[in-house]
C-alpha cells in the first residue's frame, strides 16, 4: 500500500480503497459484516476513551502531553476512523456526503441567533457548544 503524496490531503475514498485492499490481501473480507465492523469500532472507541479516562479536562493542543502520548492518541483515533470508513463502505453509505448533510441538518436544528452571532464574533472564549 502506498501513502498519499507529501502535502496532499487524505480523502475518505483513499482510506476506503486502502482498507479494502488491506482486507483483501489478508482474506479478511469474509469477516467484515456490518455487525462485526461496528463491534470492532466500539472496541476502538473504548481504547480511545481509556487514553482520556483519568486525565480530567484536557486543554486544546494537549500542551502537557508527551510526544509518545500524542502518537498513541493518533493511532487510536486512526483505528476509529478506519473502522468507521469500512463500516460506511460495507453499508453503502457515502460517509462524506452523509456528514455534509448532517452538518446542514444541524444548522437548521441549531440556528445561530443574532445574540449568539454577535457574542461569537466578539468573544475570545472557545468553549462554545459543538467545538472540539
Amino acid at each position: 500500500m502506498t501513502a498519499a503524496p507529501e502535502g496532499q490531503s487524505v480523502t475518505l475514498d483513499l482510506l476506503k480503497k486502502k482498507m479494502t485492499e488491506f482486507a483483501r490481501e489478508r482474506d479478511w473480507e469474509q469477516y467484515h459484516s456490518p455487525r462485526n465492523l461496528l463491534l470492532a469500532l466500539v472496541g476502538e472507541v473504548g481504547e480511545l476513551s481509556e487514553i482520556f479516562q483519568w486525565k480530567g479536562e484536557v486543554p486544546k493542543g494537549l500542551p502537557d502531553w508527551k510526544e509518545e502520548e500524542k502518537v498513541h492518541l493518533g493511532e487510536e483515533l486512526s483505528d476509529v476512523l478506519l473502522y468507521l470508513v469500512q463500516l460506511s463502505d460495507i453499508c453503502g453509505i457515502d460517509l462524506g456526503r452523509a456528514a455534509l448533510r448532517k452538518v446542514k441538518l444541524n444548522a437548521i436544528k441549531y440556528p445561530v441567533s443574532k445574540k449568539q452571532s454577535q457574542t461569537n464574533i466578539t468573544s475570545t472564549d472557545n468553549n462554545g457548544a459543538g467545538s472540539c
